[in-house]
């Protein structure tokens, strides 16, 4: 700014600033893209919010290097077009922090808690860092039983964990999108909760699409979605995911004892510290990724728990390069997840949504002691049909059904039953499909997984059991 002195680096000097508190902590040496190099005349510790004031309003840098005694060096948050050389930096006196309040729901925010969904700013209740370790272990709880979502396939064969965390890992068009506002729906109608949606990297296409079916659907007013979009800074693609999980942490101490935390895509949280590790001058490590790539994924992954009072339930969507996941990145990730739910292209391609693979898809709660027998039971059996049938689809491809024995035939028709009776239609999508929504209790995806597997329905039509909800009024039991 024209009217500001240069300060000596080593002198407290007042700079004239609205917006500035207190005294310069040094000058601007070098910009660098987001990078920023600062002479201090005291050190901040790493993680200080620090910011220069251009046109009346702060720009905010988060330190992340001591240099050496002298020199810091800082990721801009925001564009850095208009910084320059000598111009004076000042000390916020904390970490970055956001404003929290009840309010926050159903709003559309940014890193730093402004909207926008072009409503008023947030009158805040108090201010949380976003930086901070996680709940003591004192005061945390412990995964707890099977958090029920009233999607068939999820809740019979990778059931989620309250209070644990999921990985869905899918690509573009297999009905990602559509599986994450489900669960946003369920948590609000099944359990009374609210959800806070991560949008980490997001493009403004995705993101509005989002924001608006989600009005759509009515699941807006129980939901607060944090957005770091795609052309920002490599810092707030960096930090969104802890921002939105303090509005978590926050919702689930003071409003709601059923908080669902979502992010897409938990791998471009990944690519933002890769980048700023590249930035920051690291040599890179396996893979070119960043040497603190365990302990960032951590920071994040730790900081997602439950307490006495409330539960924080993540679901994270997970890109896969090269469908390989054997990526240290994905390796990073799986090593936090409770459950892990694949998303596949040849379900998707054969019109059964959600486009969940039943073989591949895993959960730590399939265990009797947790699920109980009988659900174990059924799902090991509904398993067993349909690994059967993948194993004879190349036999009929080459011969068909007539060259297979007539037990098998048997096991195949019951398969194909048993995998469109998986697919279920949405409650957020019903306005473009016209099929209304169905949401399925277990009892009875375990009642009909049954009747199904004994031959109960062997002499319907297998259309009768796609996209529905219970099979009860289908006709045809034996």
């Amino acid at each position: 700014m024209n009217d500001c002195a240069t300060p000596a680096c080593h002198q407290d000097v007042v700079f004239s600033c609205p917006v500035a508190e207190g005294p310069a902590l040094g000058v601007i040496l070098e910009v660098q893209g987001p990078v920023i190099d600062i002479l201090c005349s005291r050190l901040p510790p790493l993680h200080r919010a620090i910011y220069v004031c251009l046109n009346g309003e702060r720009y905010t840098f988060e330190v992340h290097r001591h240099l050496d005694e002298q020199r810091v060096r800082a990721i801009a948050l925001h564009r850095t077009s208009g910084l320059r050389r000598q111009m004076p930096v000042f000390d916020s006196g904390d970490g970055l922090q956001i404003p929290v309040t009840p309010d926050c729901l159903g709003r559309l925010l940014d890193m730093f808690g402004q909207p926008l969904d072009g409503g008023l700013p947030l009158v805040a209740e108090s201010f949380r860092p976003i930086v901070a370790p996680p709940v003591p272990l004192s005061e945390a709880a412990g995964a707890g039983d099977i958090l029920l979502t009233g999607i068939k396939v999820i809740d019979l064969l990778c059931p989620f964990v309250r209070g644990g965390k999921t990985g869905l890992f899918g690509g573009a068009g297999v009905g990602k999108t559509v599986l994450i506002m489900e669960f946003m729906n369920a948590i609000v109608r099944l359990h009374q909760g609210v959800s806070v949606f991560a949008g980490v990297g997001e493009r403004i296409r995705e993101g509005h699409e989002l924001w608006h079916d989600m009005r759509a659907a009515g699941v807006m007013p129980r939901t607060l979605m944090v957005f770091g979009q795609m052309d920002e800074s490599p810092g707030v693609r960096f930090r969104i995911g802890l921002a939105a999980l303090t509005y978590a942490e926050y919702l689930r101490d003071t409003v709601a004892r059923e908080v669902l935390f979502l992010m897409d895509n938990a791998f471009r949280f990944v690519q933002a510290g890769s980048e700023l590790s590249g930035l920051l001058g690291r040599m890179p490590a396996t893979v070119g990724y960043q040497p603190t790539l365990l302990s960032e994924v951590a920071e994040l992954q730790e900081r997602i728990l439950s307490t006495r009072t409330g539960n924080v339930t993540a679901v994270e969507a997970v890109y896969v390069p090269a469908d390989d996941m054997t990526d240290p990145a994905v390796g990073a990730i799986l090593a936090h997840l409770d459950t892990m739910v694949i998303l596949s292209r040849s379900q998707a391609a054969k019109g059964i949504y959600p486009a969940v693979d039943p073989l591949l898809s895993s959960s730590s709660a399939m265990d009797r002691s947790i699920i109980g027998d009988r659900h174990y039971r059924v799902a090991q059996a509904v398993r067993e049909s349909l690994a059967r049938y993948r194993e004879l689809e190349d036999i009929i491809a080459m011969l068909g059904l007539e060259a297979l024995s007539e037990s098998d035939r048997r096991t195949v028709h019951r398969a194909r039953r048993l995998e469109r009776y998986l697919s279920q239609p949405f409650f957020v999508v019903a306005e473009h499909t016209g099929i209304a929504g169905a949401s399925v209790p277990l009892t009875a995806t375990l009642s009909d997984c049954e009747a199904l597997l004994r031959g109960d329905y062997d002499a319907l039509p297998e259309e009768t059991c796609y996209m529905r909800g219970k099979m009860a009024g289908a006709g045809g039991q034996a």
